[in-house]
């Protein structure tokens, strides 16, 4: 049975929908049980490998949250991949951390909090890792303003 169809069937109450696209399918979740749903297709579906972790900014696109969380996944014994993605609410942007599962995740969803301002609770050492401790938002945002903020604010606009 396809993974995606028996996480739906164990966790029909967690699985808001499967989607396919180029030839993969993937389940939009809800956040509150993460890391039970990502346990599950590591230890009983084979997925024994983070292979990504990102974010999407969802902002006015009619999506049910504006954040959502991506976990791309690979199984070395079955030669495959498959992805969750768990909606974050704008008003509360926090997940469990994925980290306890695996170690890829430590600097992943520190990036991710970086880029998106997501929380990732349980995280051992949360803090920012590609901007410095005191800048202010989070640039991969869709409301980030496109010229910047701080310096480069300062700095006339090229017109050629």
């Amino acid at each position: 049975m396809d993974p995606i169809d028996r996480l739906e069937e164990r966790f029909a109450d967690q699985v808001l929908d499967v989607r396919e696209h180029a030839g993969q399918r993937f389940a939009h979740v809800k956040r509150d049980r993460i890391v039970e749903l990502l346990r599950f297709l590591r230890d009983e579906c084979g997925f024994d490998a983070l292979a990504d972790l990102t974010a999407v900014d969802y902002l006015n696109q009619g999506m049910p949250e504006r954040f959502c969380v991506v976990y791309a996944l690979y199984s070395f014994r079955h030669n495959s991949r498959t992805r969750l993605k768990a909606f974050v609410p704008e008003g509360d942007p926090e997940i469990e951390s994925a980290a306890p599962l695996w170690k890829a995740a430590l600097w992943a969803e520190r990036e991710v909090f970086d880029m998106y301002g997501i929380r990732f609770r349980k995280h051992p050492d949360l803090r920012r890792i590609l901007l410095p401790d005191d800048y202010e938002g989070h640039p991969l945002r869709k409301d980030y303003p496109l010229t910047g903020r701080g310096e480069r604010m300062d700095f006339p606009r090229y017109v050629p």
